[in-house]
C-alpha cells in the first residue's frame, strides 16, 4: 500500500481541487435559495440545511467528475510511465516506441470506451442526483 501513496496523489489532488471547488461555488450559488430559507425557517439546523443545498450543488459536481475521468485516463498514461508501473497506459507507451500499430489502436480504442462508458454512467447519475431528470425513449 504504501507504493500506491505517491501516484494517487499525483493523480488524484489536482482533480480533488477541481471538484472541492466547483463544489463550493454551487454550494454558494444554492445557500440563499428559497428552499434552504425555508428549510431553516421550519427549524432545520444548518447541516440539514446544508443538506438541502447539497442535493443541488452535486449536479454540476458530477458533470465535472465524469469530465476529469478522461483526464484521469490520460493522467494514468504519464503516472504510469514516471512511476514503472504496469497498466494500459505503459503498455501504450511501449507499444509507440516499439511501432506496434495494432496494440496502439486496441488500448486507445480500449481508454476510448473506457470515457464513454464512464460518461454514461455520468448521465444515469443525473437521474438519481435529480428526480427531475428523465430519459426519453
Amino acid at each position: 500500500m504504501a507504493h500506491l501513496v505517491l501516484p494517487a496523489l499525483t493523480l488524484g489532488l489536482g482533480m480533488a481541487a477541481i471538484v472541492s471547488r466547483m463544489v463550493r461555488g454551487s454550494l454558494l450559488d444554492a445557500m440563499p435559495e428559497p428552499y434552504v430559507r425555508t428549510a431553516r425557517a421550519k427549524g432545520a439546523g444548518e447541516g440539514r440545511a446544508l443538506r438541502h443545498a447539497l442535493v443541488n450543488a452535486l449536479i454540476p459536481a458530477v458533470t465535472v467528475i465524469g469530465l476529469q475521468a478522461g483526464a484521469l485516463l490520460s493522467g494514468a498514461i504519464i503516472t504510469e510511465t514516471i512511476f514503472a508501473w504496469p497498466g494500459i497506459g505503459r503498455l501504450l507507451i511501449d507499444a509507440i516506441n516499439a511501432r506496434d500499430y495494432p496494440l496502439v489502436q486496441g488500448a486507445v480504442v480500449v481508454i476510448a470506451l473506457s470515457y464513454v462508458a464512464i460518461n454514461l454512467a455520468t448521465d444515469l447519475v443525473y437521474a438519481v442526483v435529480d428526480p427531475r431528470v428523465r430519459f426519453s425513449k
